[in-house]
């Protein structure tokens, strides 16, 4: 499935350019086939809370070199981060799921309720390959309940749907706490008229799961691959859905795919091989006890089974994000390094065999 040979480069090195530490990737792949790389720049520290800021940057030439960062959203001293992009297929506008929260509000504080603010929701978006992005718009009160507390888009890519009757959806995974019992679950957010406004869907049946993401699998279904908290498992846990995110049955652990409880990406690509079922890629840091070991896996069967894998990273890994390239070739932004995980944010590509 995958050829051996893997090249990387490092897209963000943390203490460059004027920030402590680059974390939380995303990636997008526009109609033009500009990639686009996100992440949050941490000023001062590797800390979640503070002065955070979204930034991008931009490759024209299938990832071989990079643009310098810009800045999308810095609200100094707060925190602007989670980024999950989105590529509307049909007029090339590359949506930015959000989330804003006050630089001295802690997540601990936001879920008891003790904080200053809470947890809020933006989109931004660009109509001209990811050089200039619109003044941020808050979507909160459409996507978040009065009794959630903690709230998060993504982190990573959201999908728009390309079969069956929700052809054309958007789809951003989320996450949320809710305030009385404390409760993580995973959701999704969804727009049915090009990213104009955004709908709140459904969630998982069951709680102790958050950060998320989605594949369209076959028949149009959607996959849901959600970090999990269960007690005495560490695996990934999965849900699916057959109306276009609105409601969520058969969540499950997937032993396969173990965890350290962290995020982790998932994608969909055109499978070229015998069989008409969708390839599923997962990339995550497989392994039970630390984020160590980032690992790419390959499915032939909509994620029922993984037959392939190969690692990317042996050393300290975490969050990451999946695409592809203009070229066919598989791309993993993931953060890593020798010491700990969040030394850089290194970009692999993956090739695949020819008739996978």
């Amino acid at each position: 499935m995958f050829k051996t040979h893997i090249e990387q480069i490092d897209v963000w090195r943390g203490g460059r350019d004027g920030f402590h530490t680059y974390r939380i990737p995303a990636l997008a792949v526009s109609n033009d086939n500009t990639i686009l790389a996100f992440c949050e720049g941490r000023k001062y520290h590797r800390g979640d809370a503070g002065d955070i800021a979204m930034l991008v940057k931009r490759s024209t030439d299938g990832g071989a070199s990079w643009s310098s960062q810009a800045v999308i959203w810095d609200d100094p001293g707060n925190t602007c981060g989670n980024p999950a992009p989105v590529v509307e297929r049909e007029n090339g506008t590359i949506h930015l799921l959000m989330t804003w929260n006050r630089g001295d509000d802690h997540e601990g504080d936001i879920i008891s309720g003790s904080s200053n603010d809470t947890r809020r929701v933006f989109v931004t978006s660009s109509a001209d390959d990811g050089l200039n992005w619109r003044e941020p718009k808050e979507i909160t009160g459409d996507v978040k309940l009065p009794d959630w507390t903690w709230y998060a888009t993504g982190p990573g890519h959201g999908i728009q749907i390309r079969n069956g009757k929700h052809s054309g959806r958007l789809v951003i995974p989320c996450d949320h706490i809710e305030a009385e019992t404390k409760d993580y679950y995973s959701h999704i957010i969804y727009s049915d008229d090009n990213g104009a406004t955004w709908r709140l869907g459904g969630r998982a049946p069951q709680p102790q799961v958050n950060e998320c993401e989605v594949v369209e699998i076959s028949g149009g279904a959607l996959l849901l691959n959600m970090r999990s908290y269960s007690p005495g498992e560490r695996a990934r846990q999965v849900a699916i859905s057959v109306d276009g995110g609105i409601t969520w049955t058969d969540q499950r652990s997937d032993p396969a795919l173990i965890e350290p409880i962290c995020q982790a990406s998932i994608i969909g690509c055109s499978n070229k091989g015998p069989s008409e079922s969708q390839l599923v890629l997962f990339a995550n840091p497989a392994s039970k006890t630390q984020r160590v070991n980032m690992t790419l896996r390959a499915s032939l069967d909509d994620g029922d089974t993984w037959t392939s894998q190969i690692t990317l990273h042996a050393g300290p890994s975490a969050y990451s994000d999946l695409a592809v390239a203009p070229d066919g070739r598989i791309l993993c932004l993931y953060e890593g390094g020798e010491s700990h995980p969040y030394e850089f944010l290194r970009l692999a590509f993956v090739e695949l065999d020819a008739g996978h």
